[in-house]
């Protein structure tokens, strides 16, 4: 009761402040003045009046007793001294008043103008102000200036605050922005940056929730005041996000929430933010390659929190560069993986090639898979003729039940997964509940305790041996692309080492020329790059068959060729690198031997030979023969070739047989050195990028980066010339970069009018094409083009668009001049992964000097 008649009592003396305040200025002051001047005359005036009437009511009946007639003529007369008395002091108080009201005037005119300045003033610096109703109740000038003054001399301090506080936040962000792109990996970078975003604005509680594909997510990172709930791991599978909201945090939406009770948020999402006492919050939206990953979250728990604009502005850009962040670790973390993967690969391939039978590879195979891959089984299992079949190794964790030896009846296999397995597929299943699984399958795998597994086929002898096996048991897994590949590289080693196995058991039993054939195949494996296993080949096979010479013949398209490798004994002419045009091949002899076709010709002169054949062989000295094919990657590379040019020779069914084997073991041996070479290739590639994208990175403006990198490319791709071309408006434009060879012509600076670039070429360079011509004379190029590429010297080029801000910013460009060049895919896909890692550096270049310059200028 007694707190309602207070609550009355303010209001009304509230009010009645306010009716006080309803008289202006000038109209106080013209009150005042006549008050003050009329007042008084007024007051003197009536008094004397009083007086005299009062003296005339007293000496008037005394006078009559003396006089009737006198005393009346003197009561007249003073009645009319006194009426004139009376009108002077009328006169008199208006002549005051209005000389008072005359003076206020102009003394008030400028006190008006003044305020009325100040009032304009306060609107536009603050039209929401806590003020603006009073002002509007009242018409008091000095009321307004003084309010106003004090409001200015508040805002002034504010202002001084706002600007150091934006100088703060600036070097805050290059702090920040500094530890996180210090991160490599993804988890450090989403650490650091809760960490440090805490720290740096006093914040209670700052998280990150990563979004899945539907849109539910996990806090996977959180720093936490101590004594408040943790909600790191917590899985929410309905955020409660109204709809179209994920599209504005695609689009860059920040929200921020200064009371969660008043912030238009539904009851489920209050209901949770109070679950881990959340008074206030921020969020911001984490790109991560122009897709949403998920959102950054500040936390206020103590309290309400007004979030101020520059806090907000730097919570975002944060938020920005987390995004670019993780960008980079998931580029430096595929980099490594496909280095580390490469590696893993050489060193199991190694091990199982060491394995020289069949129980040993099958051993040394699922025990390295199983550590490879930290995965908790890894099995091979062998089919019979039903397609049925066993488990014939086994490496497994321990607590998981073993299953070697277990004999698998899968009725469900036959039904058409055979094929599909002899054609290479491999099988990843992340939760074998998930997968549209038959319930056989399901249950089978229930037996061995499994929940995710990866499969690939082995084959031996070109046929479907059996396959390679991994389980997860402990729970789903998420199989990576390049742990699948990793799987199914392995699993075809496995069925070469198999049939090298096989291959070397039936060797051994042929006695002294299987030993021989073993030791010729050991030592062409030795060999790691393809001249080096043709090399190794002839001089081997030449000591195992006694010959005169032995050769490597290798096929062209049109089937002819040349002699790309050759042993023979220095009394006989020498055929390497000789071309020889066999018309006589392509006549039905291709598919002979694409079928694995050995010829062996005791005597020339006797074989019923072409005289084609017959003259080429005599110019060469050679009067017996043997032919064998090496079929590499399931094509006709060329032929195994043995002379006998001291006689003819009767070879024996052994010497065909060991040559038979030793040309498919060649092949086998080109395949194996060729996948090296790649797997080397793509291992040092990786590492070339990742030298390359630090060097660039190291560069901090737009001019040393774009320098750095022409230099570094032309260097790691051994070519004429790099440059990088600029566009203007008008697509045209310059080169500003340059880096060539010398001895051919410096372009830098040069201006470019191309008028073919923007028929259509545009927006393909936009959407990220890269442009790889190996000759530009046979590239169906414009006329335009070619004089252009011509006048700079260019046989061969390779183009890749720069994109800065998500526009066309120009084009890095590679020159061949020497010569056309066949560029390899390999090459392409560095040069365009260095494009678009350039374009990152120019964003982050020009983002930091923006940060610089803000700095600078908050500084002066």
């Amino acid at each position: 009761m007694s707190q309602s008649f207070s609550q009355n009592q303010i209001r009304r003396n509230r009010q009645q402040r306010l009716w006080q305040q309803k008289w202006s200025l000038k109209t106080k002051a013209i009150v005042w003045a006549l008050s003050i001047s009329v007042l008084p005359v007024v007051a003197i005036g009536t008094a004397t009046y009083n007086y005299g009437i009062n003296l005339i009511n007293t000496q008037t009946p005394q006078v009559r007793l003396e006089s009737t007639e006198s005393s009346t003529e003197t009561e007249l007369a003073l009645q009319r001294q006194l009426s004139l008395l009376l009108t002077g002091m009328g006169v008199t108080a208006i002549l005051a008043g209005a000389i008072a009201v005359f003076v206020t005037n102009r003394v008030m005119s400028r006190v008006s103008n003044v305020a009325a300045i100040s009032n304009n003033i306060k609107k536009r610096l603050r039209p929401d102000s806590e003020f603006t109703q009073v002002f509007i109740a009242s018409q008091d000038e000095l009321v307004m200036l003084e309010r106003n003054i004090t409001l200015f001399t508040d805002l002034l301090s504010v202002l001084v605050q706002d600007k150091e506080a934006e100088a703060d936040y600036s070097q805050l962000l290059t702090k920040i922005t500094r530890w996180v792109r210090e991160s490599f990996n993804e988890e450090d970078v989403l650490k650091t940056t809760s960490e440090e975003i805490r720290k740096a604005l006093s914040i209670d509680r700052v998280t990150i929730f990563c979004f899945d594909s539907n849109y539910n997510g996990t806090f996977i990172a959180e720093s936490v005041a101590p004594g408040l709930p943790k909600i790191l791991g917590v899985t929410i599978s309905e955020p409660g996000f109204e709809a179209g909201y994920i599209e504005k945090y695609q689009n860059g939406s920040i929200h921020a929430i200064d009371n969660i009770h008043q912030g238009d948020l539904s009851d489920g999402d209050i209901e949770l933010l109070e679950q881990f006492a959340v008074k206030s919050n921020l969020v911001a939206p984490i790109l991560k390659g122009k897709q949403l990953f998920g959102l950054l979250i500040a936390h206020q728990c103590s309290r309400l929190r007004f979030w101020q604009q520059s806090e907000i502005d730097l919570f975002s850009q944060i938020a920005m560069q987390v995004g670019f962040a993780l960008d980079y670790a998931n580029l430096l973390q595929q980099v490594d993986t496909k280095a580390d993967n490469a590696q893993v690969f050489i060193e199991i391939t190694r091990s199982i090639r060491q394995s020289l039978n069949e129980e040993d590879v099958l051993k040394t195979t699922v025990e390295e898979v199983r550590k490879a891959l930290s995965t908790d089984r890894v099995l091979v299992y062998s089919f019979d003729a039903n397609w049925s079949g066993t488990v014939i190794a086994e490496s497994v964790v321990p607590g998981y039940p073993k299953v070697l030896r277990s004999e698998i009846q899968d009725i469900c296999f036959g039904q058409g997964y055979v094929e599909k397995y002899q054609s290479g597929r491999v099988v990843a299943t992340n939760n074998i509940y998930e997968s549209g699984l038959a319930d056989c399958h399901i249950n089978l795998l229930e037996s061995f305790a499994v929940k995710a597994n990866l499969v690939a086929p082995i084959l031996k002898d070109e046929q479907l041996f059996g396959l390679l096996i991994a389980h997860q048991c402990s729970r789903p897994r998420d199989w990576q692309q390049s742990e699948i590949d990793l799987f199914a590289q392995i699993a075809m080693q496995v069925g070469f080492a198999l049939d090298h196995a096989r291959l070397l058991q039936r060797i051994e039993a042929e006695g002294v020329q299987s030993q021989l054939l073993a030791d010729t195949i050991g030592s062409i494996r030795q060999s790691l790059n393809e001249e080096d296993v043709l090399k190794t080949t002839v001089e081997e096979v030449r000591k195992a068959l006694s010959t005169d010479r032995v050769m490597v013949y290798s096929f062209d398209a049109n089937w002819s060729g040349t002699v790309i490798a050759e042993s023979v004994v220095l009394t006989y002419p020498k055929v390497l690198r000789a071309e020889i045009q066999d018309p006589c091949f392509g006549q039905g002899y291709v598919e002979e031997y694409q079928s694995g076709r050995v010829l062996a010709i005791n005597n020339i002169y006797e074989a019923g030979l072409a005289d084609c054949h017959i003259n080429l062989l005599e110019s060469f000295g050679v009067k017996a023969n043997l032919v064998a094919p090496i079929i590499k990657d399931k094509e006709l590379f060329g032929l195994l070739i043995a002379h006998q040019c001291s006689r003819p020779r009767d070879w024996q069914q052994a010497e065909i047989d060991l040559f038979g084997q030793m040309a498919m073991q060649v092949g086998f041996a080109l395949d194996h050195a060729r996948l090296l070479q790649r797997i080397e290739a793509e291992r040092m590639r990786s590492q070339l990028l990742v030298d390359i994208i630090r060097s660039i990175r190291q560069s901090l403006k737009e001019e040393d980066i774009i320098k750095t990198t022409v230099e570094e490319v032309r260097k790691a791709l051994s070519t004429d010339r790099v440059l990088v071309y600029s566009f203007y408006a008008n697509w045209f434009g310059i080169i500003i970069a340059e880096s060539v060879l010398p001895g051919y012509p410096k372009v830098l600076r040069s201006k470019i009018h191309d008028p073919c670039f923007t028929q259509g070429y545009v927006e393909k360079y936009q959407s990220g094409r890269v442009v790889a011509i190996n000759n530009i004379y046979e590239s169906s190029l414009a006329d335009c083009h070619i004089n252009l590429l011509a006048s700079f010297g260019v046989k061969a080029n390779l183009v890749a668009p720069i994109i800065k801000d998500e526009q066309l910013f120009g084009l890095l460009i590679a020159h061949q001049c020497s010569e056309p060049r066949d560029w390899q895919q390999s090459e392409i896909d560095l040069f365009a992964q260095i494009a678009m890692q350039v374009g990152f550096t120019l964003d982050h270049a020009r983002l930091l000097q923006a940060y610089q310059t803000a700095e600078a200028n908050s500084d002066e």
